[in-house]
């Protein structure tokens, strides 16, 4: 509707009315067409400057959830981190636990410790890192030997020593472990 506008004005001046138009009218006309084409062209930047200032917010607020949970996660982490070797703690003394009499019940009860333990962990999205039987990777193992082996292929981990833990793909603690030559 206002192209319509535009061109009347355009296409009908008033001396095609037949009117009489003081000197200078037209020139005036062709002004007024330079300053709508002015103002649209500062519309479009304007336009262009809110869109690229929305973007960049946008942006801004997936970096700030991204670090905050990368923060969360390197809290859980630190705190995850300090009640592992009370962990292992609890799995050596279930290792050589007693199988009868008194020490008996009393290991029932470290054991419900022991899981306890671990569903809290896991809770926070700790995990033990898989590694028996796997090929060694320094990023997730730390290697206390390697040794001759007819059983394993070079390169796999032969033992376990101690586990090794993980939040989401980040290890928190690598596994101790015996790897094969």
């Amino acid at each position: 509707m206002t192209e319509k506008k535009h061109k009347n004005v355009t296409e009908e001046t008033p001396q095609d009315q037949g009117q009489n138009v003081p000197a200078g009218s037209a020139p005036a006309q062709d002004d007024l067409l330079k300053e709508i084409e002015n103002l649209k062209a500062k519309s479009a930047e304007y336009l262009d400057g809110l869109m690229r200032e929305r973007a960049d917010f946008a942006n801004y607020r997936k970096r700030v959830e991204r670090d905050s949970a990368q923060s969360a996660q390197d809290t859980t982490g630190r705190v995850a981190k300090k009640y592992l070797p009370v962990l292992d703690d609890l799995e050596r003394a279930l290792k050589t636990r007693p199988q009868e009499g008194e020490g008996q019940q009393w290991s029932l009860g470290v054991e419900l410790i022991y899981k306890k333990l671990q569903d809290i962990l896991k809770s926070e999205g700790v995990s033990e890192a898989p590694a028996e039987g796997m090929m060694f990777d320094p990023n997730r193992h730390e290697a206390l030997s390697q040794e001759v082996s007819n059983t394993h292929q070079s390169g796999e981990i032969i033992e376990v020593i101690q586990k090794g833990y993980m939040i989401g793909e980040r290890v928190i603690r690598p596994a101790l472990v015996r790897v094969a030559q």
